[in-house]
């Protein structure tokens, strides 16, 4: 397989730190940190957007009780983050596990300095979110035909066009808009997609007034040099500093996948509490990425997250025992292992 001009960029980072190394740097925590360090013309803080409480939880198949969505968010919030997607205005018949919406944006207790988005497909979702409070909404499209018609009915230029007025109405309101592309790297009934595809949808989606665009390996087939590939691609029309990275770990190679993404300029990365979520379209998928395992490679590598790795665990912890089944973050079964929980 060919080594593009975007590979290098991925083992930048790592030639760095490893040349750091031979020359007897690194053999301390303090120095392994610093030459793990981003250069210096690229931020080290890297945002992380929460999307448990929304993407975690809306395929689970019981219905969880609205005070333990609030507790989530809030135990969430204290934890650090401050971006944490609350929910989704969509019509419970699609996804009844979200039909408290209203009642979750009305309970939480929305601490200052953090955003609380909600997924908003339609008009009418829109209404009701703007009834409920929210400051800041996502719309969604996808790279893929046969995802979009099969997902929300409609070829990608009508999904576009339909968000047109979504996007119309958030900025007569005042409300914050983020975008969402789904299947950047493949698709479950098309295979891989064009990074060209990929990168006309988010184009798209920031001439709607989306200030942000996350790229979603939607079933988790990508590689590092598959989305790098495509970031470069995307790159091209939107600024990377634009952009976030949205992986599934079915393949194990979300946290690769996010690295690469870093190493491109991307700074701002989504990821789910004790990687709830699955994704229904692929066969033995595992969720969204842990946070705790992505706070923890960033951390270790250098960059900030402002995000209180202990407090996440144990949040990851409780919403774990909440569903009844084991956090699927590595990291919180590796520390939760020392500390005997």
């Amino acid at each position: 397989m060919a080594f593009s001009t975007c590979n290098r960029a991925f083992f930048k980072v790592w030639r760095h730190h490893f040349a750091l190394r031979a020359r007897g740097f690194g053999t301390t925590a303090k120095a392994a940190k610093n030459t793990a360090m981003p250069p210096s013309s690229l931020s080290s803080f890297v945002k992380i957007v929460e999307v448990g409480p929304r993407d975690g939880l809306q395929n689970e198949k019981q219905i969880i009780p609205t005070d333990v969505k609030v507790a989530l968010i809030n135990r969430l919030a204290d934890a650090g983050l401050s971006v944490v997607e609350a929910t989704s205005f969509v019509s419970p018949i699609w996804v009844p596990q979200l039909a408290d919406a209203r009642q979750v944006m009305a309970d939480i207790a929305r601490k200052p300095g953090v955003s609380y988005p909600v997924l908003t497909p339609n008009i009418k979702g829109l209404e009701a979110a703007i009834k409920a409070g929210a400051h800041e909404i996502a719309i969604f499209g996808a790279a893929s035909e046969s995802f979009s018609k099969k997902n929300i009915n409609c070829s990608i230029a009508e999904s576009i066009e339909r968000f047109a007025a979504v996007a119309e109405m958030a900025k007569a309101n005042g409300l914050r808009i983020r975008g969402y592309v789904s299947c950047v790297a493949g698709c479950p009934y098309e295979g891989k997609i064009d990074p060209q595809a990929v990168a006309r949808v988010a184009k798209d989606l920031t001439d709607l007034g989306c200030y942000e665009i996350s790229l979603g390996d939607t079933i988790g087939v990508g590689r590092p040099y598959e989305i790098q590939a495509m970031i470069d691609a995307v790159a091209k029309v939107v600024p990377a500093n634009q952009l976030a990275i949205h992986c599934h770990d079915t393949y194990g190679q979300a946290l690769a996948n996010i690295y690469a993404a870093i190493a491109l300029g991307v700074r701002t990365v989504d990821s789910s509490v004790a990687g709830l979520g699955g994704c229904p379209y692929a066969k033995g998928a595992t969720g969204n990425v842990a946070t705790e395992d992505v706070v923890y490679m960033l951390e270790g590598n250098g960059f900030t997250t402002n995000v209180d790795l202990q407090k996440l665990v144990y949040v990851g912890q409780w919403i774990s025992d909440k569903l009844d089944r084991p956090t699927g973050s590595r990291v919180a079964r590796a520390l939760l292992a020392k500390q005997n929980v």
